[in-house]
């Protein structure tokens, strides 16, 4: 009827299923909350993120220049717009829109460091390069509501 296993006493041969509910019934439901969404880990998750944080704190910057600017996001460029090699990004002040290429900015950019900070950071550079090209600045020119060092 029942067999030994390893000397514990006896043991059923058919056991019984396990119950469902506990003393108060509710064991066997699921949790009200969905599981968590997973870390964006990628690099165009990082990228895209890099690039929209950048683009809404120059609009705060620059609310009347580039409130109704467009940032748009491209893998590569379809041509050369300055003819000096790969462009990291292009402007167009007659549709106003700048599109930022992610492959050119993440793969040419030369990082003493290759972790996920500094690929942000240069993501966010680019943004602001782009940004003061449009706005005919030098990016160093970019006043950001900082602080004055002088």
């Amino acid at each position: 009827m029942g067999r030994r296993i390893s000397g514990r006493g006896r043991r059923e041969m058919f056991p019984r299923p396990a119950h469902r509910h506990d003393r108060h019934g509710r064991s066997g439901r699921s949790s009200v909350l969905r599981p968590p969404l997973r870390p964006l880990a990628g690099r165009s998750d990082l990228f895209s993120v890099s690039v929209g944080a950048a683009a809404e704190y120059l609009r705060g910057a620059y609310p009347h220049e580039l409130g109704d600017v467009t940032f748009l996001l491209a893998s590569m460029p379809t041509s050369a717009q300055h003819g000096d090699g790969i462009d990291r990004w292009s402007i167009d002040r007659e549709a106003r829109k700048i599109v930022l290429y992610r492959v050119p900015v993440q793969r040419l950019t030369r990082l003493h460091m290759n972790d996920d900070l500094h690929r942000r950071m240069a993501a966010e550079s680019c943004t602001f390069q782009a940004a003061a090209e449009y706005l005919g600045l030098d990016p160093w020119d970019l006043d950001l509501g900082g602080h004055d060092p002088h």
